[in-house]
């Protein structure tokens, strides 16, 4: 179950990562920095630190295949630094209270206090 709808044969968190890649390897600088916003529209049941875990792993995916790709190497650092600031958010909604902090808990605290990932 994922918050309360039963999980189909690829896992949300799959599904994440795969459109995290998408979006990454697109090569439209917009559709890179809006990832995270577009990530948790997607999927607002979805757990926080799982959005933190798909851009992490989205990333470490594009280093692995596309290693000699300029514009991977561009990429990847783009997509942990935005996980990080992700991680930092996600430590000051759980810190007011909302713990577990869901993807919605971010879009409403962007919305609220820091509009970064609505911006961006």
């Amino acid at each position: 179950m994922w918050g309360g709808v039963p999980m189909s044969r690829q896992s949300v968190i799959d599904r994440i990562i795969a459109f995290a890649l998408e979006e990454l390897a697109s090569g439209s600088d917009a559709r890179r920095r809006g990832l995270v916003r577009h990530i948790c529209l997607r999927w607002p049941e979805a757990p926080a630190l799982s959005v933190v875990f798909a851009m992490t792993s989205a990333a470490a995916t594009l280093e692995d295949t596309l290693k000699r790709d300029a514009d991977a190497t561009e990429v990847a650092p783009l997509a942990y630094r935005l996980a990080a600031i992700l991680a930092a958010d996600i430590f000051a909604v759980e810190s007011m209270g909302q713990r577990p902090a869901t993807a919605q808990d971010l879009l409403h605290f962007w919305r609220r206090v820091d509009s970064y990932f609505l911006d961006i």
